[in-house]
């Protein structure tokens, strides 16, 4: 176990603050002891993987300590190690370990007086995940507080920190634990194995869906205390078509604590079998905490909810909220409903044209922050809580914060920040708004950092055929000489609604993609998020033409702007919707040496029937494939197969459901048939993405070997 020394900044001791476009960070290299740089090396697959990973933070109310994660990677199964570690917010102490357990903790909660922590994880003959209380002023081990057969997960603290509430998946008509039990141990028991359903979805991103439903459950603290259910007794919850909002793991009511905790306020739906033909609208909710009485809904509007959040005082409740119509994509704008008052949601930002994908309260409840993606970056926003124009607090030259939090009962504004970019590994920092800094409070992989030679990603925009502005990086490879000429690996993003982040990534590691000696371009195509609403909306009807043409009028751009870029040696590749784009682009052009894909679409009716999701495929296509809009054949790669030539890489997980095996096993008949030279790999163990270290590590060699084949000319030794 290593401590890692978090120095205070001061002038005596340290280098100067280093100033990065309106940010400050603090550099650790004492001035009387400079030792010399360590060598620089390019990034290798073991380097990037055992790379230790920083967890989002959790900060006392109180603002003087901040809990978060360390995961301690291995390529062995089950040798992972991740634990909680603490720090001081004003970065007097190191930060300090505060578990040392086989298994991994989550959803850490503080309680209002910032003397005790709750947690979930699994523990000696825990069979289900459980909720454990953590005494810091006392010391000592974490006693389990649940003991659900169904699990416990996303503890919230009562204002008054004598009970705790939590979510539990719970079998229909199931109102106590017993009966849970019950349920559980007669499934168990069954002598066959069948998925049955009557109504769409069955499946989600990496699942199979079963019939559980999400409750809440609120437990006393006190010794011999029971959980009790408030959810799963109400007509509410036995309406068709209840649930809460599905994520990618795991679905979630996202329960809060009303400010005098008599009432529980969450997320959910009675709309989950409208999935197949409709979106799905959500509302927020309210239920007596003492249980007996049905929920009422708070925001009659349906939509999208997430992240409802008290401010300080009590007097509103924030959320984030995208409406649900005919659009593909709509920005989630926060509001605020007056509490307890209720009434109509009131826009806090309304011509504000970008997302917010987190933000945190002031204590004073006069502020909120804003974390929002900006062309590669997350900047810092601040806008008045009663609603106003944000203003940009601190926009980083490089990456950006990608968790925030704001102590609730600090005496001044305490803000304490994930931050990272593609060559920083993310570390715990704290922000000081007025002096549009932010100072780091860990340096966990500081120093491996520093052995690595690689370089901030370069930004340039052109204007497109439609007049778009266009946003891409470039990433250099190790030991670059302006002077050579270097093969292009054109990196396509998946999504669309999403974009190239200035961060590390594990599945898609944009420096150890360059490596052996590529230059990549990335593209934020049309349909992409982060540049406006109109922009990601722009993709419908038009999912894989213009996004393709933008492509290659960015590698235009490219070959134009930098000279060692060589252009008769270039490659593309993608996964998810980066692999529709690449498996379009061997449809439509040559110019591309070889062309790699994973988890790609290459026949939208294909991918319509075999997915996950439906309706919004419909959306983008003008209907469904039987309505008569020509976009399901004429944006459809393998419409073109004719014309096929480009040697072709493709890879599927055998277990994904979002972009299912049939599409990858339709590309590679076909590519077969056309005599176009294709690898095939299918990793029997993988979902959506590649996760398994090992597997990790054999995807990038071959990702490496196929390029080195058709932009080097190399014969790759046997695979």
């Amino acid at each position: 176990m290593l401590n890692y020394l978090v120095p205070k900044c001061g002038a005596a001791l340290f280098a100067a603050c280093l100033m990065v476009s309106g940010a400050t960070i603090v550099n650790s290299q004492a001035q009387t002891s400079s030792p010399a740089p360590p060598p620089k090396a390019p990034i290798t697959h073991e380097k990037l993987w055992m790379m230790k990973r920083v967890g989002a933070p959790a900060v006392s109310p109180d603002g003087k300590w901040v809990i978060f994660s360390v995961l301690e990677p291995s390529y062995e199964a089950d040798k992972d190690v991740s634990d909680l570690w603490m720090t001081a917010t004003d970065g007097s102490s190191p930060p300090r370990r505060l578990t040392n357990t086989k298994a991994a903790e989550g959803a850490v909660a503080w309680s209002a007086d910032s003397r005790n922590i709750a947690f979930t994880t699994k523990r000696e003959s825990d069979e289900a995940e459980q909720i454990y209380i953590l005494d810091l002023a006392a010391g000592g081990e974490a006693r389990r507080l649940t003991s659900v057969s169904t699990g416990a997960s996303t503890p919230q603290w009562r204002p008054d920190g004598k009970a705790i509430l939590f979510e539990s998946l719970v079998y229909p008509n199931a109102l106590d634990d017993e009966a849970n039990k019950k349920i559980g141990t007669e499934r168990k028991a069954r002598k066959y194995n069948v998925h049955v359903y009557e109504h769409f979805p069955v499946r989600f991103w990496n699942q199979w869906l079963d019939d559980r439903q999400p409750t809440i459950m609120i437990q006393p603290l006190q010794e011999g205390s029971g959980p009790k259910d408030v959810l799963s007794s109400t007509s509410f919850a036995h309406t068709s078509g209840f649930s809460g909002v599905q994520g990618e793991t795991a679905v979630s009511l996202s329960p809060i604590w009303s400010p005098d905790g008599k009432e529980v306020v969450f997320a959910a739906t009675t709309e989950r079998w409208n999935a197949a033909f409709a979106h799905v609208g959500y509302h927020l909710y309210k239920v007596p905490a003492a249980g007996g009485t049905e929920p009422t809904v708070i925001t009659p509007a349906a939509g999208e909810y997430k992240e409802a959040v008290f401010a300080a005082d009590g007097k509103a409740l924030f959320f984030k909220y995208a409406p649900i119509d005919s659009e593909i994509y709509h920005l989630e704008r926060l509001q605020r409903v007056p509490w307890p008052a209720g009434g109509e949601p009131i826009p806090v930002a309304r011509a504000f044209d970008r997302e917010v994908s987190g933000y945190a309260l002031t204590p004073d409840s006069r502020t909120i922050y804003l974390r929002t993606p900006e062309a590669g970056k997350e900047n810092l926003y601040r806008v008045p809580a009663a609603g106003g124009q944000p203003s940009l607090v601190i926009g980083p030259r490089n990456g950006g914060y990608t968790a925030l939090v704001s102590a609730q009962k600090a005496v001044k504004p305490v803000l304490i920040a994930s931050y990272g970019s593609s060559v920083s590994p993310l570390e715990i920092v704290r922000i000081d708004p007025a002096a549009r800094k932010h100072t780091n409070l860990t340096h966990i992989n500081t120093s491996v950092a520093a052995t690595i030679d690689w370089s901030p990603p370069e930004h340039f925009y052109f204007t497109s055929a439609k007049g778009r502005n266009i946003h891409n990086m470039i990433v250099l490879p190790p030991a670059f000489d302006a002077s050579r000429k270097y093969p292009l690996l054109v990196f396509i993003h998946g999504g669309a609604a999403s974009f190239n982040p200035d961060q590390i990534g594990l599945r898609w590691n944009y420096h150890l993609l360059a490596a052996p000696g590529y230059v990549l371009l990335m593209t934020d195509y049309t349909g992409s998020t982060s540049f406006g609403e109109k922009f990601a909306q722009a993709i419908r009807l038009d999912p894989l033409k213009t996004p393709g043409d933008e492509i290659n009028q960015a590698v235009d751009e490219a070959l134009e702007r930098y000279p060692f870029i060589d252009g008769s040696r270039m490659c593309a590749g993608g996964a998810s919707y980066g692999g529709h784009l690449a498996n379009w682009l061997e449809a439509t052009t040559t110019r591309y040496k070889c062309i790699i894909s994973h988890a790609g679409e290459v026949d939208l009716a294909t991918q319509w029937g075999e997915s996950d999701a439906i309706y919004d495929r419909e959306l983008t296509n003008n209907g469904p494939p039987w309505g008569g809009s020509a976009i399901w054949h004429e944006q459809s790669p393998i419409t073109y197969a004719a014309n096929w030539k480009t040697p072709m890489l493709l890879s599927i997980g055998e277990r994904d459901f979002r972009v299912p095996i049939g599409n990858t096993l339709e590309n590679w008949a076909t590519l077969q048939r056309m005599h176009v030279p294709s690898r095939l790999l299918v990793w029997p163990d993988a979902w959506h993405w590649i996760l398994k270290p090992e597997d990790s590590r054999h995807f990038y060699e071959e990702v490496h070997a196929w390029l080195a084949t058709y932009l080097k000319g190399e014969v790759p030794a046997t695979r």
